[in-house]
């Protein structure tokens, strides 16, 4: 597929991330409006659906967009998000009449949460992420679990922490044990972390008690989002054993303001690497379910530059978010309209692709320096950590946005 061409100028290049072969969706506040609406990205603009809907414009057979999320869309089911995107493409396309009144500058605007997040499920799903923790903790001939070539592992997150990207993340406080400690200490983390992570929304439900194929679960994904996981890696090192992690993942999990649906995505679609372990039946993808996105972080210390610390691919990833769905569901767990899926840390093969600091400075034992001059084994204060992505077609890329978060301090514990 090349460059499809709009009437709003900004969108027919080649750099932005949003032309009109994307259309990702959002929800956006202004100065001069009470409440945040639902819109979408084209260009530089954002076409205002609260508008467009109360003019007729858009019509879905329902009042889906009086309301600052996009939940009530997914209620409506595949055949509506399909109507809704081709009906955008008709409204934006070139040689449509132009409506300048239904659009917003995004300079101009504040983004706010997509998405009512139901519940939230983070997998540890990425091989070589998982291998060099691993390898870390274990050494290589022990660094997966028996489970982990045969099943995506993952835990239940905290839905109350999930945050649109610009969020400040207080540093969070915790217990700790030094290695050579009596008695564990409690004060704020000092080898603070983030996750290169997906998320997949979940658009579909399963009724508690039926499980769904991966077709089925591929199918319930209404679009992906970039999601960090912040970590704690001190607080978890001392709470994980036996259940996993608890405190050091709740406090915060930021994702990027703009909802890229499955349709934008579709030119990009690629297989699961080979299997080093034959899947049993029900985990067999019937098709290609990862997806070629090229992603980045940056870091950079207070008042200072950027400077790219980690790339790598999604389709890295030993396990899809489809096969991910469907193995929630296998026990009859019910699955919700806005529940959220993390991928697991996305990290390649080389030490540039490593998506954590945790593997990049190799549990802090090989400090990284930035182009600023700067040292980090671990999050200082004041640094903002960037991840961005997009998928990369001829002539245009379908992006992401920026998913942002800068650490404040942490805060004294009541007494």
């Amino acid at each position: 597929m090349t460059l499809l061409r709009s009437w709003v100028e900004s969108a027919n290049s080649a750099d932005t991330p949003f032309p009109l072969n994307n259309l990702p969706y959002g929800v956006f506040s202004t100065d001069s409006e009470t409440m945040p609406r639902c819109g979408v990205a084209i260009g530089d603009q954002i076409f205002d659906l609260f508008k467009a809907e109360s003019d007729g414009l858009v019509d879905l057979g329902a009042a889906v967009f009086d309301v600052p999320y996009w939940n009530e869309v997914m209620d409506l089911g595949a055949e509506s998000w399909t109507a809704l995107r081709a009906r955008l493409i008709e409204l934006l396309a070139e040689g449509a009449e132009a409506l300048p009144d239904y659009l917003v500058a995004q300079a101009d605007v504040t983004m706010q949460m997509p998405f009512k997040v139901a519940e939230f499920t983070d997998f540890y799903a990425g091989k070589h992420h998982a291998m060099n923790v691993g390898t870390m903790f274990r050494g290589p001939e022990n660094a997966l679990p028996p489970n982990w070539l045969h099943i995506p592992i993952g835990y239940n997150g905290r839905a109350s922490t999930v945050v649109v990207s610009g969020t400040d993340i207080v540093r969070p406080n915790g217990q700790t044990k030094a290695p050579d400690a009596e008695m564990p200490s409690f004060g704020p983390c000092k080898r603070l972390d983030i996750e290169l992570e997906m998320g997949a929304i979940i658009g579909g439900a399963n009724a508690m008690g039926d499980p769904v194929t991966v077709q089925q679960a591929d199918d319930m994904i209404f679009g992906y989002v970039l999601l960090n996981d912040w970590s704690a890696r001190d607080i978890q090192a001392w709470e994980y054993q036996p259940l996993g992690p608890f405190q050091a993942k709740a406090f915060a999990t930021s994702i990027s303001p703009w909802i890229v649906t499955k349709e934008a995505l579709e030119p990009f679609r690629t297989r699961t690497p080979e299997r080093e372990k034959e899947l049993l039946p029900h985990l067999v993808e019937p098709g290609p379910m990862l997806y070629d996105i090229d992603l980045e972080v940056t870091m950079a210390p207070k008042g200072k530059a950027a400077t790219v610390i980690a790339r790598t691919n999604y389709d890295r990833m030993y396990y899809s978010a489809a096969q991910q769905l469907a193995h929630h569901a296998t026990s009859g767990c019910a699955m919700n309209v806005g529940d959220l899926i993390g991928s697991g840390t996305i990290s390649g093969p080389e030490k540039s692709e490593r998506g954590s600091l945790l593997e990049l400075t190799w549990g802090g034992k090989e400090p990284m320096t930035l182009e600023t001059g700067e040292t980090r084994t671990f999050i200082e204060d004041g640094d903002t950590l960037t991840l961005a992505g997009a998928a990369k077609g001829e002539g245009y890329q379908i992006g992401f946005g920026t998913c942002v978060g800068t650490i404040l301090p942490a805060k004294t514990f009541p007494q």
